[in-house]
């Protein structure tokens, strides 16, 4: 091959091995040498890598995936064992010498679709992101902060201004007269777990090891930033063999200090009224099934953060559906007289306590389950680092048991709770126009436990947090850490990858469409069948419902024509998301009718290519017939206000604001 004199082994004076590469060859073939081991099982860390190419990286990383040889890529990542069988895909297999790439059409959402398929691979295998320097690289920095905040993996190697500066500006160079060292990238460090700049070639093998320490790191994971100026990139440099040796990164599962555990156990057996809230790191270390025990053993009922959501399947005794604004009145009337509390892998947001006013029971405590020191000292808790399945399997081992009559009252409220939510899912008419929640009705009367259902923002997370009906640990998939528009569609085509054979759905408003399209282009490009299902509400009904609520009287909301007075509230715009969709290579059914909904949701689910759903809801105002918020959460209100409507919210706000805390 061309390449075969650069890439020949040479041997330094010293007599170390070395080979000649450049900077972007040596990185792209250190990366197909890692790999995440945890609980005896070996996968490849970075499985594929995601790029739009310009002239910051079409030299140095593009010429180096082209040398490495992309594909095919294998749907099952390597070194996973294959579902149903004891055969892990090993690293003998050619995938392993190569660096599969896709081409991206949007850089976030292309950093979209690496959490998505990192948050479906648990967290032990990831994708790479690549782009030129200036606009494409600050477009990272929205998906670098989604991945960030969902403590998720993703490697980005945005190219950068030349390290030699040769000619100072170069196009789409940022001038910054204090600073000659700072380029558009440096806006990423705020949003990165790690960042580095790789101004030397050999600076890369101190930098690159820190990366994969990062990211396979289930305390520091997040988004990690190799900034490649486009100079160093293409520059040659003799690179000892050992640095591509294979690397197998340890996902531990560290234990829980033993005073810790036995300061856990009396908080236990001291509770009379105790409630155990998941979030996402359950998921993360697959505890689910010691989760199950330990709610078996001890009979303490489970509620969940929309990351935790899933974690025990709906149908379990002791699960409780989601807590907080978004969450159910079972969840919410248990955490109001909780003694205890025992978080297991959430950062407690905001969502989840109700803005501090959830949690009223004046002798509250809480015990937080969590790999992340920084996570499980929050609400001044007592705290367990360590792993969640290990903690979790330790505190079954000695079990307390709650009183049958707390038993009682909380699963006979779920009950009555899983009958509000038969209400909403309920179409009596047929041949009527549905509703959101009948939408998500027809959808949970199809769906089993192989489906996967993806969402992000909107008014959909809290419909879906209150009634979906999660059947398995990876079914619920709602990118609330971020709650970023445009995630789901891109995230879906990640899940894709990590489960092939599987449903996956991305359930979006119409302003999430609006927002982040564009991927539909690549799933047609790679055949991957993917299912949208487009909710035409036109405008931002969850934002609407919460302006009216604090008074902004739904202003700048609603998707329609501007009336004489100036405002948006002339005729909805005749735009046709379906005829959008289908130009972009989707293969779409619309429905107008419940009955219409159902055949067509059959049809996309049983698809073998790109599919769309698209429906239509009368107004923005009526898009959801969900029980309402449960709990508050805290968007503060205008103090001074000659509007009626501003002025009434505000004395609200200030009723809701008095019953805040902190926990201390």
């Amino acid at each position: 091959m061309s390449g075969a004199d650069v890439r020949r082994p040479g041997v330094k004076s010293s007599g170390v091995a070395t080979r000649r590469l450049t900077v972007a060859q040596a990185l792209i073939t250190f990366l197909t040498r890692q790999y995440t081991e945890r609980d005896g099982h070996r996968q490849r860390l970075i499985t594929a890598t995601w790029g739009i190419f310009g002239h910051g990286n079409v030299a140095g990383i593009g010429q180096a995936l082209l040398e490495s040889g992309t594909g095919p890529f294998p749907l099952s990542p390597p070194g996973r064992r294959l579902p149903g069988t004891d055969t892990p895909t090993g690293p003998d297999t050619p995938y392993t010498s190569c660096m599969p790439y896709f081409q991206g059409r949007n850089e976030q959402a292309m950093v979209h679709a690496a959490v998505g398929y990192a948050r479906q691979s648990r967290r032990l295998s990831a994708h790479a992101v690549t782009t030129s320097i200036g606009p494409g690289a600050t477009n990272l920095v929205t998906g670098a902060a989604l991945a960030t905040i969902n403590r998720l993996p993703v490697l980005l190697l945005p190219g950068d201004t030349f390290a030699t500066r040769p000619a100072d500006p170069v196009l789409q160079q940022l001038e910054v007269p204090y600073a000659g060292d700072l380029s558009v990238n440096d806006a990423l460090r705020p949003v990165s777990r790690f960042f580095d700049r790789i101004t030397r070639p050999e600076a890369l093998i101190p930098s690159a090891l820190q990366a994969m320490r990062v990211l396979a790191d289930p305390a520091e994971t997040g988004a990690v930033t190799l900034a490649l100026p486009q100079d160093v990139q293409v520059e040659a440099y003799d690179w000892p063999e050992e640095f591509f040796a294979e690397r197998d990164w340890r996902v531990g599962r560290p234990c829980a200090d033993r005073a810790a555990l036995a300061s856990a156990r009396r908080a236990l057996a001291d509770a009379q009224r105790p409630l155990v809230v998941v979030g996402g790191g359950v998921h993360h270390s697959e505890a689910e099934a010691a989760l199950g025990a330990f709610a078996d053993a001890t009979g303490i009922p489970v509620a969940s953060t929309q990351a935790g959501k899933g974690s025990l399947p709906y149908d379990h005794p002791a699960d409780i559906g989601g807590i907080g604004h978004t969450g159910t009145a079972v969840a919410a009337e248990l955490a109001r007289t909780a003694d205890l509390v025992i978080g297991v892998g959430t950062r407690w947001s905001d969502f989840t306590t109700a803005s501090s006013t959830l949690f009223q029971n004046p002798s509250v405590r809480f015990l937080n389950i969590n790999v992340t020191s920084f996570d499980a000292h929050k609400m001044a808790g007592l705290t367990l680092i360590a792993d969640a399945r290990e903690a979790l399997t330790s505190l079954t081992s000695s079990p307390v048991r709650v009183q049958p009559s707390y038993e009682r009252e909380y699963r006979e409220a779920k009950v009555g709770w899983e009958q509000r939510v038969d209400t909403a899912f309920r179409a009596e008419d047929p041949h009527a126009v549905p509703t959101q929640t009948q939408v998500l009705g027809v959808l949970d009367s199809l769906v089993d436990q192989d489906d996967i259902v993806i969402n992000a923002a909107g008014s959909l997370p809290g419909d879906l947090h209150r009634l979906w009906r999660a059947r398995s640990v990876d079914q619920y998939h709602v990118e609330y850490g971020y709650s970023c528009m445009g995630y789901e569609i891109p995230a879906a085509i990640g899940v894709c990858l990590a489960a092939p054979g599987r449903p996956v759905w991305a359930l979006v408003g119409d302003g999430t469409y609006l927002m982040n399209p564009t991927e539909i282009v690549t799933a047609v490009q790679e055949g991957i069948p993917i299912k949208v299902v487009i909710l035409q509400n036109h405008g931002y009904a969850s934002i609407g419902g919460l302006s009216e609520s604090v008074g902004g009287e739904r202003f700048g909301t609603a998707y329609r024509h501007r009336a004489p007075d100036g405002t948006y509230t002339g005729a909805p715009l005749p735009v046709d998301l379906a005829a959008n969709a289908e130009s972009l290579g989707l293969r779409m059914i619309r429905a107008r009718t419940v009955d219409d909904l159902r055949q067509a949701l059959i049809d996309a689910r049983g698809a073998d290519v790109p599919t769309g759903v698209y429906v239509e809801t009368e107004t923005a105002d009526t898009v959801s017939s969900a029980p309402p918020a449960q709990a508050w959460w805290d968007v503060p209100v205008a103090e001074i206000a000659t509007r009626p409507s501003a002025v009434k919210a505000r004395e609200e706000y200030e009723r809701h604001f008095a019953e805040r805390r902190r926990q201390l």
